[in-house]
């Protein structure tokens, strides 16, 4: 197995370094404000409606699905979540990160259920947090469903630059909701471009600690 390497990031909580892409898994800024501000302010906060079905690409450590099942639990939306990792990571790897330090009780019984969750099985997580995980090429993978909103959570298109094209991005489209929406940590020239050519309305919000901006797009 590659190797995955536990770091520090600038707000004290854990991140991972991936030796396989050469990058890290979050924001060196801090993983927790970073997954928060991207995903839940500008994605889930942003939806407006009584179920969300949610997709992430690039499951990870399961931070944003931890972040985003305390969110579901709080505003009683009821939310299906499905996570696409081609390389999940070992339950061992990810007890020894330090979340449980910086998350509240609520969000720490979620995180606990969430990385211990089976794959390919869809589990209930708390009254209102349905999850899937899925290992799975998600460049190969033909999609039937449709969701309300979607993490794009790949590594950076320096890294991992096959996970960013319009093909992709089209892809995604189509597995949009009329009125769904994308969002993503990245705002480069490349990816917002690729995003308009597949269809969906881009708009340029700012970054979380450390990024200048981030991208929320609509179809």
């Amino acid at each position: 197995m590659t190797s995955v390497k536990i770091i520090s990031t600038n707000d004290g909580s854990h991140t991972l370094h991936s030796e396989r892409h050469n990058a890290h898994y979050h924001s060196t800024n801090g993983a927790i404000q970073e997954s928060f501000h991207v995903f839940i302010k500008n994605g889930f906060d942003y939806i407006e409606l009584n179920k969300i079905s949610i997709l992430e690409i690039g499951f990870g450590t399961g931070l944003n699905a931890t972040l985003t099942a305390s969110s579901a639990k709080i505003t009683k939306h009821l939310t299906r979540y499905t996570g696409i990792d081609l390389y999940p990571l070992d339950e061992d790897l990810l007890l020894k990160l330090n979340y449980t330090s910086f998350l509240n009780s609520s969000d720490i019984e979620n995180w606990d259920k969430i990385i211990k969750a089976n794959w390919n099985e869809e589990e209930l997580i708390n009254d209102f947090f349905y999850l899937k995980k899925m290992t799975a090429d998600f460049i190969s993978l033909n999609l039937t469903d449709r969701y309300n909103l979607i993490y794009f959570d790949a590594f950076a298109p320096d890294d991992q630059p096959e996970m960013w094209t319009c093909d992709i991005f089209k892809k995604l489209y189509q597995a949009t909701e009329p009125n769904g929406i994308i969002v993503t940590y990245c705002s480069k020239g490349i990816v917002k471009q690729a995003l308009r050519e597949a269809g969906y309305i881009v708009s340029r919000l700012p970054g979380p600690l450390g990024k200048r901006h981030m991208v929320r797009a609509i179809k």
